[in-house]
């Protein structure tokens, strides 16, 4: 299946570099289902049978032709919206998940019947996104963030990348991963460094292998969050156009709306129309503002330190010194 223009979007980076921000803002077009992660490990929302019927057994899994036997019927189904209400609930019965499993079957019903698109939002489906392209016919999306904004983030969530998980798929090393091998060899040794090293070296693992997709994936869109935090409205209305999507008034708004920061503040669970309950990482923000937020978190040295480790791979991406970018 060739991907092209009119076919399902997969929206996909290295977490925290605003997936869930730019799924959201395509999917206030209105053409749209919204799918949050399926190959994420936790649940929710991965390891959700009723969204995708194959077992997910590492964080950012490997597909390719060589293993894609589970997995392509699987997504053939995901990205044709045929929910598959029960087999979800007899993996996940609580409350939410009954719940879940309603919303994502009416959500999934409904956008059959309208024609619309499914849409992917899943940083966990990077190194995955060029077998995604190649056998299920998706448009790929992929976010980059400033490495030092990155990383703060992460700091604050007080999450350390699972690197183990990379080297643990054999060929996923083989095919992409060869050069980073010694460095996630040593990162892995080093007695769990805490600080802002393992978070780095992931930006760069990720970046790194995205930056080899731009010579085999046709129609492949990088943006960058900085390109679209500072003028949001026209960055999406490009990014709309280049991935056939109407951009009406009702989307300008959607996209106002989320990325100026409104009278009260704080966070927003994001419940546009689509398929169903879902939590997502989208916040409402004043999006030029927070392009410095990272100063508040990171010391110049802890920052000058995660520049230094992704130098080689970021400047592809235009970030290089000061405020990260040219």
């Amino acid at each position: 299946m060739n991907s092209g223009r009119g076919g399902p979007i997969l929206v996909t980076g290295m977490p925290r570099t605003a997936t869930s921000w730019v799924g959201k803002m395509l999917e206030a077009s209105g053409g749209l289902v919204y799918v949050n992660e399926p190959l994420n490990p936790q649940h929710p929302p991965g390891r959700s049978p009723g969204v995708l019927r194959a077992e997910v057994t590492h964080a950012f899994q490997y597909i390719s032709e060589e293993n894609e036997r589970d997995w392509l019927p699987a997504f053939r189904d995901t990205v044709r919206l045929r929910f598959h209400p029960l087999a979800e609930v007899r993996r996940n019965h609580a409350l939410y998940d009954l719940l879940r499993a309603v919303k994502y079957t009416a959500g999934f019903t409904l956008g059959r019947l309208r024609r619309r698109r499914a849409l992917l939002d899943d940083p966990y489906a990077v190194f995955a996104a060029p077998w995604l392209a190649r056998r299920v016919g998706c448009q790929v999306v992929v976010t980059v963030r400033d490495p030092v904004a990155t990383v703060s983030s992460w700091r604050r969530l007080g999450w350390t990348p699972r690197l183990a998980e990379l080297l643990a798929q054999p060929a996923l090393v083989r095919d992409r991963l060869g050069r980073f091998v010694p460095d996630l060899e040593a990162a892995l040794g080093a007695n769990g460094d805490g600080g802002v090293g393992p978070p780095s070296l992931l930006w760069r693992v990720i970046y790194g292998t995205v930056a080899a997709y731009r010579q085999e994936l046709p129609g492949l869109e990088v943006v960058r969050h900085e390109d679209l935090s500072a003028d949001p409205v026209p960055a999406f209305g490009k990014l709309y156009a280049q991935l056939g999507l109407p951009f009406g008034p009702g989307a300008e708004r959607a996209i106002l709306a989320a990325t100026t920061a409104g009278s009260g503040g704080g966070a927003t669970r994001w419940s546009l129309s689509g398929a169903g309950v879902s939590k997502t990482a989208a916040r409402r923000l004043d999006s030029r503002a927070n392009l410095q937020v990272w100063r508040e978190r990171l010391t110049d040295e802890e920052a000058a330190r995660i520049r230094a480790a992704t130098a080689d791979v970021a400047g592809e991406f235009g970030y290089t010194s000061g405020n990260g970018s040219r």
